[in-house]
């Protein structure tokens, strides 16, 4: 499997050789853009001259090493090739082999090594024995040994099984068992055996340091148990095409994080959508909160809630409810007496102005890292515009692309308007 390898044609964006690794390279894309957009000088972001692509990769492995990390006391663990090994070199004689790195290792994190066809043809006879016997792996105990250990071992993360070593990084520094811990069913594996998908879990990991199956805020009881969730707004969000077809729900830790970069899921591939937009990301206006608040409480996504929730509902958003109040507002609201109220009619009585801060318009960015995803096979940014409006708007309507039906999660009202022929593949 291959490493950490910039576009020719798009300085900042990391190229994807296989099927297998976008669970660790696009959240390691989302970090690396939220590093060259937000922390850096220079006005021209999409050029990036090699000296700095070499310190924003490796500073954003290593942050995303530092939100992994246990406890500073039991510090970070690096994972690389024995002495002489890499694969680059071409000499890859068996030594002794580093049997710690077997024996703590979990099984199926390491699977997809089989499946997935290396790029260089040093590693083609490199089995999975073999692989793990020119491991070593090194503990280092603060954040600025670990910046710097990580800088000089920028071929590593490049040359062969760059993504894989860094895995192994992240999952040891992690703790086995605190995954284990934290993915609750012992049966998950980190990656599909069979087809060297990434899981949730790991995905969360490495966006948010836990490795949590869920992607809903906290925990949730379920018959007894606890089901764990994300704990606090994450750095970069996340969007599924899997919320749109009801099979899940994102949170708002996700859907509103810190930086207006999205990592948008599809039933088999991670790319990223992001923009520069930071009101986008900006505290949630009153009929944002109102909107989520309604939404709690309807969790099946309905639309509306039943009459007799108005009342929780319009007490969790301070709105007054003597009952005396909510009983016109149910009148108001439901003047057929259906006995719901809907999502809709409720924000316009209580918020109608709906000004949620948010440009009308602003330029977009889709990063898909699959070659043959990307017109030409080019792996590039694909530039739009996207439209927010309100929900009375009967306004354009564009395409109707997963890409779309991913950011409809969280903006229901969004249109797109690609540069391109073609709209960017989720896929």
């Amino acid at each position: 499997s291959g490493g950490f390898v910039f576009s020719e044609y798009e300085p900042t964006a990391l190229e994807q050789f296989e099927g297998g690794p976008c669970a660790v390279i696009a959240p390691v894309q989302a970090f690396l853009l939220k590093n060259i957009l937000f922390n850096r000088e220079s006005s021209n972001w999409r050029q990036l001259p090699e000296e700095e692509q070499k310190t924003a990769l490796c500073s954003t492995l290593s942050e995303i090493l530092e939100s992994a990390c246990a406890s500073l006391s039991t510090g970070f663990c690096i994972v690389t090739w024995a002495k002489g090994h890499s694969p680059d070199t071409g000499k890859l004689t068996a030594t002794e082999p580093e049997s710690q790195v077997q024996t703590q290792d979990k099984p199926e994190s390491s699977k997809p090594l089989q499946e997935q066809q290396p790029t260089y043809s040093a590693a083609e006879d490199l089995s999975f024995e073999r692989f793990h016997s020119v491991l070593h792996k090194r503990t280092i105990l603060s954040a600025s040994d670990l910046r710097e250990e990580v800088l000089s071992l920028y071929h590593s993360w490049r040359g062969c099984c760059g993504v894989l070593l860094f895995l192994y990084s992240v999952i040891l520094t992690k703790g086995i068992e605190n995954i284990r811990n934290e993915i609750q069913d012992p049966t998950e594996p980190l990656v599909d055996p069979v087809h060297g998908h990434g899981s949730q879990s790991l995905v969360n990991l490495l966006v948010t340091g836990h490795a949590v199956s869920n992607v809903w805020d906290g925990d949730r009881e379920c018959s007894g148990m606890k089901l764990h969730g994300i704990h606090k707004q994450a750095s970069v969000g996340f969007l599924t095409l899997m919320e749109s077809l009801r099979y899940c729900k994102v949170g708002t830790f996700f859907k509103s994080p810190k930086f207006p970069i999205w990592i948008l899921g599809s039933e088999t591939h991670l790319s990223v959508f992001f923009t520069k937009e930071m009101s986008l990301v900006g505290p949630e206006s009153p009929s944002e909160q109102a909107r989520r608040v309604f939404q709690s409480f309807d969790p099946e996504d309905n639309g509306f809630i039943p009459e007799s929730l108005l009342e929780d509902v319009m007490k969790a958003l301070d709105l007054v409810s003597e009952p005396e109040y909510v009983s016109l507002v149910k009148t108001k609201l439901d003047p057929e007496n259906l006995g719901v109220i809907l999502l809709g009619p409720f924000l316009l009585e209580f918020f109608p102005d709906q000004d949620s801060g948010i440009p009308d318009s602003f330029p977009i960015y889709h990063y898909n890292g699959l070659k043959q995803s990307n017109y030409k096979e080019k792996v590039e940014y694909v530039e739009g515009t996207a439209l927010v409006l309100g929900f009375e708007d009967p306004m354009v309507r564009t395409d109707d692309t997963p890409v779309k039906r991913c950011l409809q999660t969280k903006w229901p009202y969004i249109e797109l308007l690609w540069t391109t022929d073609r709209s960017p593949s989720l896929n």
